[in-house]
């Protein structure tokens, strides 16, 4: 190095260098994205993030063929930064790391550098205890970087480290463009998954993948936008109109959610004593039981006004979960829906329910489950979807979880829905309350007559009044006091005390509870 170059001329060489990789440098490969209806990878980390909080790593990545080493500063044409613009922010004044891929820069794929910033950005979450959030919009491992065994057949540690990361810090996906590939097995490990709905899509292999090795022809949208996957399979939890929806979405779920699983929940300060919820709660809820009603109002008036954040809200919608807040406290709740399939569990509601139930035991937020269940889905129909093993994720869930966990009946709690909806003392419950207009038995009322009893009626002289007349002598003995007498529940409560009684038990018990499974090594997942 000459000796009379300074330190003030290799501080200019690195800020010319670092100046070529910003979006004011590469206009038309901005203005191209712009063309796309997409933002810039470090646009969408701006609009995300708090006001000059992001700090990147790896900015000054990139590929050989760029002029590495050359005496003048070189021009990052080829591969600026890899694809993948990473750093650590804040939001809402708490750390997090994140990463975008960006499109401009052979259509997002990943190369070797850029997969390399991705697995530090995992390492660095980890190890500081930090959310992570994916801004992904581009294909998977970059073809032109992996058709080498001498580089592939090492892999890497990425999945490893996804998997060490559940459950340990939140995970947040925004799929806000091209996602078929790497960004959809990246997505699958995330606790939260945002689409933009006409923009976003995601799946195993695209279009162009799908047709060479197996010849369908199909487009990107029909095989993977959020049409499919928010609404129909629920592999996304949310399908939003904008890319600033999906950023907001990101901003208020992380705002339930603790830093780790050790960090202290975000409590936001709440005046006790709770007051009574008004008059209007008591008719939310028809005491007819063949009368539906959306239980969405019902837990927007028990939770904290303004509170109520439900995820997947498009996919098995006869199961409600939703992020809430309850005296300030984050809690999840989990509740029928009566609206769709008469609040019935499906496969899909199993799958819906136990991934919430998991996310709230990991971040230690309570679960209050409001039952309004005729049961299981039945039949040939419901057999092919394997609900003999997906019903055993929701049960195999409730059995894990450590979190408080309080249920209160609205009005049906039949059958084994039951139990899968924490009922009564089937998972210890921390407290087990009832409406007035709860009925409680082993399955509806009519079915029950039917297969127990059918011969007894039909003998009768006027079978359909014998029936009839079964029918309402055991209706007498599946209300809510019936259920307090034999001690099945702790009490009937006044729906209008609901939010005042759950308050005052999140208030008393403990943040965990002791585990109580034998010394094994894990469980093993229902398929």
């Amino acid at each position: 190095m000459a000796g009379n170059v300074t330190m003030q001329d290799l501080i200019d060489r690195i800020d010319a260098v670092r100046t070529t990789l910003g979006d004011t440098a590469r206009k038309a490969a901005v203005d191209k994205l712009a063309g796309r209806g997409r933002l810039s990878a470090r646009t969408r980390i701006a609009r995300l993030v708090d006001a000059d909080s992001f700090t990147e790593i790896g900015g000054l990545v990139t590929a050989e063929e760029d002029g590495i080493g050359a005496a003048a500063a070189p021009v990052r044409t080829a591969a600026p930064a890899d694809g993948v613009v990473a750093g650590t922010a804040r939001i809402d004044g708490r750390p997090v790391m994140v990463f975008s891929q960006d499109f401009s820069v052979h259509g997002g794929s990943i190369g070797r550098l850029g997969s390399a910033k991705v697995q530090r950005a995992l390492q660095v979450a980890i190890t500081r205890g930090m959310p992570l959030i994916m801004i992904l919009d581009g294909g998977g491992h970059r073809i032109q970087d992996g058709q080498d065994s001498r580089h592939f057949a090492n892999a890497n540690a990425t999945f490893h480290n996804f998997a060490r990361a559940s459950g340990w810090i939140p995970m947040v996906a925004l799929m806000l463009g091209a996602g078929f590939a790497g960004p959809t097995n990246y997505a699958g490990m995330a606790d939260l998954v945002v689409m933009v709905r006409g923009l976003s899509t995601m799946g195993i292999a695209g279009p162009a993948l799908v047709k060479a090795a197996t010849g369908e022809d199909t487009d990107a949208m029909t095989l993977g936008g959020a049409d499919v996957q928010v609404d129909r399979q629920g592999i996304a939890d949310l399908g939003v109109a904008s890319e600033d929806e999906a950023f907001a979405a990101t901003r208020a779920f992380l705002g339930y959610l603790p830093g780790n699983a050790r960090a202290p929940q975000q409590i936001a300060a709440h005046p006790r004593p709770i007051a009574r919820l008004d008059d209007s709660l008591l008719d939310l809820v028809p005491v007819s039981t063949r009368k539906a009603y959306d239980v969405r109002k019902v837990l927007a008036r028990i939770a904290d006004p303004g509170s109520l954040l439900e995820l997947k809200p498009s996919f098995a919608g006869n199961l409600v979960t939703a992020l809430a807040r309850l005296g300030g406290r984050p809690v999840g709740f989990i509740a029928n829906q009566a609206m769709k399939l008469g609040g019935m569990i499906n496969a899909d509601a199993c799958d819906k329910g136990a991934h919430f139930i998991a996310l709230c035991d990991a971040f230690g937020l309570p679960l209050v489950s409001f039952i309004d269940v005729p049961g299981f889905s039945i039949g040939s129909s419901a057999e092919r979807t394997s609900l003999g093993r997906r019903s055993a994720k929701l049960v195999f869930e409730w059995g894990h979880a450590s979190v408080p966990r309080v249920s209160v009946v609205l009005r049906k709690g039949y059958g084994l829905g039951y139990f899968a909806m924490c009922g009564g003392r089937s998972f210890a419950a921390d407290a087990c309350l009832a409406w007035p207009s709860a009925e409680i038995c082993a399955m509806s009322i009519e079915g029950a007559i039917d297969v127990a009893f059918r011969k007894q009626y039909e003998q009768a002289p006027d079978p359909a009044a014998r029936r009839q007349q079964m029918i309402d002598e055991t209706r007498t003995q599946i209300g809510a006091l019936r259920a307090a007498e034999g001690f099945g529940i702790d009490d009937i409560i006044d729906p209008r005390d609901t939010r005042r009684r759950l308050v005052e038990i999140l208030d008393s018990v403990r943040e965990r509870r002791a585990d109580d499974h034998p010394p094994k090594y894990r469980s093993i997942t229902p398929i």
